[in-house]
């Protein structure tokens, strides 16, 4: 609190100390001391006292003093001081004046307003095991104990903290304070989930830290926390969806339905035969055949044959004419849908659908570029340039888009193996762009 001022005063008495006397500057700002002052000091930077170092010494206080006091009462002197040995004594001192008898944890957690060890371990497993329920009970018992909700969080955050090191560390203790009880429980929890996971629940306590202190409701702050907590356990990575995605791409999922017949397909009586073999199925009625001589009418009834989703893949496609037994199809589009239509799964299913219109054509996907631009008006015929000039070639007809069916989207099983997989569900379904 020393102005400048005050400081060059001061500075002339430490030039000149009395023989008698030495100077013991305390401060939380060192920054602030002038130079000329620090350079006349010797510096100590006094750290938070470890919680074990804590503990040992007020039991050596409790001992001198003929006090009974329980271990874990000891314990929780140490957490609320929170690393400051003057109010670890404080705080046993005033215990010794309201607890003539021995003094014990519940004494203490009144105190400080603090939960018992005990109920934070039984709240971080309820969150590591997805119990929802069991959490929120906890919750409410705390609360309505009179337990300082902030305070509360403030555990879980270091409980979790020291979870994580002891998983990060392989069980070694160097990097956490604990008791050799609590040690063991860890041990048991770090059981309970992955690393990434108990990070993933640290990331979601830790951004509410900040909003727990000027909500209104302190309690359902910290419900919804929890509630979050406990779902970022079980979320998935970007990672591994992506993984997934891959491996759902690599799977015929996508194959063939039977062909669709344009009648009703009567059925044709199989000879008796004395035999075990069973009679082989009857064919439908043959699709409805399309020349290759019509690309357009041939992959749109191509398309037609296909699941849902994959007609949402490719009804806007450009096919050319075959050549060499080959059909190709121009993709338009963003990149990545080349992506993830060109799949040996799909590429299977179009041209097992190809062989039941009855053409063996094998199916090549590329890039499509942007729709060619129609035609300009034609120049009146008076002009001699125009009539010389031969007529521009039709651009090839683009097949247009296919209305999908909300419930046949639903119902594809590529849909339905994504939404098993990621644990999802549907909760919009746009068709594609036109």
């Amino acid at each position: 609190m020393l102005t400048t001022e005050a400081f060059n005063a001061l500075l002339k008495t430490l030039e000149e100390p009395p023989a008698h006397a030495k100077f013991l500057f305390a401060t939380t700002d060192p920054e602030k001391v002038l130079p000329t002052i620090l350079s006349r000091c010797q510096r100590f930077d006094l750290r938070r006292i470890p919680a074990a170092q804590i503990v040992t010494h007020l039991a050596m206080i409790a001992q001198r003093e003929g006090v009974v006091i329980e271990e874990p009462a000891l314990h929780a002197i140490a957490r609320g001081a929170d690393g400051g040995l003057r109010d670890a004594e404080g705080t046993l001192d005033q215990l010794i004046s309201f607890c003539p008898g021995a003094i014990t944890e519940p004494d203490v957690l009144a105190m400080f307003g603090l939960a018992a060890r005990q109920d934070i371990l039984a709240l971080a497993e309820a969150v590591l095991r997805g119990d929802l329920e069991g959490a929120l009970r906890r919750i409410q018992a705390l609360a309505d104990g009179g337990k300082d909700l902030g305070r509360l969080l403030g555990d879980l955050l270091h409980h979790f903290r020291n979870l994580l090191l002891l998983q990060v560390a392989r069980g070694d203790r160097s990097l956490i304070e604990v008791s050799d009880a609590e040690a063991a429980a860890l041990g048991e929890q770090a059981k309970l989930a992955p690393s990434d996971a108990v990070t993933r629940i640290l990331e979601v306590l830790t951004s509410g830290e900040g909003r727990l202190r000027d909500a209104s409701s302190k309690r359902i702050a910290l419900e919804v926390l929890l509630v979050k907590a406990s779902q970022a356990r079980s979320s998935v990575s970007l990672d591994a969806v992506l993984k997934q995605l891959q491996q759902l791409r690599g799977t015929p999922a996508l194959a063939p339905p039977p062909p669709a017949a344009t009648a009703p397909a009567t059925p044709v009586p199989a000879p008796p035969v004395a035999s075990e073999t069973p009679p082989a199925p009857v064919p439908l009625a043959a699709p409805r055949q399309v020349s290759a001589a019509d690309p357009a009418a041939l992959w749109r009834e191509t398309v037609a044959g296909l699941p849902p989703f994959a007609r949402s893949l490719f009804a806007d496609g450009t096919p050319r004419a075959p050549e060499g037994g080959t059909l190709t199809v121009a993709i338009h589009g963003a990149a990545g849908r080349l992506s993830l239509a060109d799949t040996p799964a799909n590429r299977a299913a179009i041209e097992a659908r190809l062989q039941s219109l009855g053409h063996a054509l094998r199916i090549r996907l590329v890039a499509g570029e942007a729709p060619p631009a129609a035609a300009s008006a034609p120049v009146p015929a008076t002009s001699p340039a125009v009539a010389a000039k031969p007529a521009a070639p039709k651009p090839p007809a683009r097949v247009a888009p296919v209305a999908l069916n909300k419930e046949d989207f639903k119902n594809d099983p590529l849909i339905q193996a994504a939404l098993e997989a990621f644990k999802g569900e549907i909760v919009e379904i746009r068709g594609p762009a036109t």
